[in-house]
């Protein structure tokens, strides 16, 4: 009897271990998740020349040794309907994932098991559409015609970061089934 509850005891200890490393290697995940998103927002390289950098409020442009700031290219090559779209999505993004793990760690404390979880995950996955519709958009408005030039790293976080938010919010799904 004294053995089967230590044997009780012991696997309770396992369960909760792993489900601690769980939530931490979750929010570990949501934090690097941000901070892509937020990157992939305000710095300046989701187009790049020799020359220029470009992102989705500004362009710096190399002259004589220094970086200028100038204001984005306006006309028909440059949609500004289309940039306030990817800017507006961008920030949003940030935005919901930021609210996703505020709503992540208040629920650890107040939801019922089964009730975890749900909210976050759906903050993750406005991010994730939010952040794939701006990138989406990006891609096929904008430098199109451009021979001379190549996507810059905060266009490509922005993907990754997609796919993190995807996978976070997936996560938190599966995890809400697992705890109900």
């Amino acid at each position: 009897m004294m053995e089967e509850l230590h044997l009780k005891r012991q696997t309770a200890v396992k369960h909760t271990v792993i489900m601690l490393i769980l939530l931490g290697a979750i929010f570990a995940l949501h934090i690097i998740g941000i901070i892509l998103l937020l990157v992939a927002t305000i710095d300046n390289a989701w187009w790049m020349t020799d020359t220029i950098s470009t992102d989705v409020w500004a362009r710096w442009i190399l002259q004589n040794g220094k970086w200028n700031y100038t204001d984005l290219p306006e006309g028909s090559h440059y949609p500004q309907d289309y940039l306030q779209a990817v800017q507006a999505s961008s920030v949003l993004a940030c935005i919901f994932s930021i609210l996703g793990i505020f709503v992540f760690v208040a629920q650890l404390f107040t939801l019922n098991k089964g009730q975890r979880f749900t909210i976050s995950g759906i903050f993750q996955f406005l991010a994730c559409l939010c952040i794939m519709i701006a990138a989406s958009i990006y891609t096929d408005i904008f430098h199109r015609n451009e021979a001379n030039g190549w996507y810059g790293h905060c266009f490509i976080l922005a993907w990754i970061a997609f796919a993190l938010t995807f996978i976070s919010s997936i996560t938190y799904f599966v995890l809400r089934k697992k705890t109900a």
